[in-house]
């Protein structure tokens, strides 16, 4: 008897995912009916509320404080604030990835999304070589995946699954019938990744998360850990990295950012250098950031000082095989 009770408390919180299925497909389909004005309305309006109440607003609030010292305490929770009604929205834009996306360059009239660096796109699209592409958890972090399927760069994004069996088999189903080629983070996976670029694909990954064996770099004057699988990558096949974001705009509109390639540090041999490369584009995230800090997952723990390496990781640690020091993280 003891040992079932066990057994039924570890598998609790999968047999309780499993059965919010009809649920969670109840509110992706309500979603659908309200339209993404107003469904993105409800989000938005719904976690303002519900996120104050929660343990990682209090997250949220320690990190804008250290990011941003001195900045007065009102502005500090508005931040907090925007970033709940953003994450609500991003969540019951869900039920809408098919549409939200209607950018055309030939367009002439009104459209829900716009694109800068369009140029850069085509030109990632068409020379002929594999490329990279890093993006934040701002706005909808979605759409960059979506507008590279529309317009036909062989791109795959690299995601993290949610824990949720509901969450999870819903995500992949609308990220299938959006987006292009998928990867799913996990044990093994860097060998797939690796082979995406090595067949002259593109790979995109969101690196602003926590990485528990990454290399330290520096985001908003504290020391923090980020993968390194983008840098090692650029660094063995010599191949540009871009960076994409997304701005949140009003009307449920939005706006796409591609940056021109990179010119990430090297070392003496000319190599890329993989904590400079790192550095680099955790600054420019910095600087997305510092735009638009209401439209950033602030409720992540993403400064960690007990899990920093003691002393400075070997340089030949940090620049070593691609497929090495890598774990899960998401996109």
């Amino acid at each position: 008897m003891l040992r079932l009770a066990l057994i039924l408390k570890r598998s609790f919180p999968r047999l309780a995912g499993f059965a919010s299925i009809p649920l969670i497909r109840l509110i992706f389909f309500l979603a659908r009916l309200l339209g993404p004005e107003r469904a993105a309305d409800f989000g938005g309006r719904l976690l303002r509320r519900i996120g104050p109440l929660l343990p990682a607003h209090r997250t949220a609030l320690a990190n804008i404080r250290a990011a941003f010292p001195g900045l007065p305490e009102a502005e500090v929770k508005t931040i907090a604030l925007s970033a709940w009604d953003n994450l609500g929205r991003t969540g019951a834009e869900y039920a809408h990835l098919d549409t939200l996306l209607d950018y055309d360059p030939e367009a002439t009239g009104p459209l829900r999304s716009e694109v800068t660096g369009i140029e850069h796109f085509f030109s990632l699209r068409d020379d002929g070589q594999p490329g990279l592409i890093f993006s934040a958890h701002l706005a909808n972090w979605e759409l960059p995946a979506i507008c590279a399927a529309k317009f036909g760069l062989e791109a795959t994004a690299v995601f993290r699954p949610p824990n949720n069996p509901a969450a999870k088999r819903l995500v992949e189903e609308v990220r299938r019938s959006t987006m292009g080629g998928l990867a799913a983070s996990g044990p093994g996976s860097a060998f797939s990744m690796q082979g995406v670029v090595e067949r002259g694909g593109h790979l995109g990954q969101l690196i602003d998360q926590h990485f528990t064996r990454g290399v330290v770099v520096s985001f908003f004057g504290r020391p923090c850990l980020v993968n390194p699988l983008l840098a090692k990558l650029a660094r063995h096949y010599d191949c540009p990295v871009h960076g994409v974001r997304v701005v949140r705009l009003p009307e449920e509109r939005f706006r796409l950012d591609l940056t021109p390639p990179l010119d990430l540090p090297r070392d003496a041999d000319g190599a890329i250098d993989v904590p400079g490369a790192m550095q680099a584009m955790t600054d420019v995230i910095e600087g997305w950031v510092r735009e638009n800090p209401g439209q950033w997952l602030w409720m992540h723990r993403r400064w960690r000082p007990d899990m920093l390496p003691k002393t400075a990781p070997r340089k030949a640690a940090s620049q070593g095989n691609v497929t090495s020091q890598v774990e899960p993280t998401a996109i």
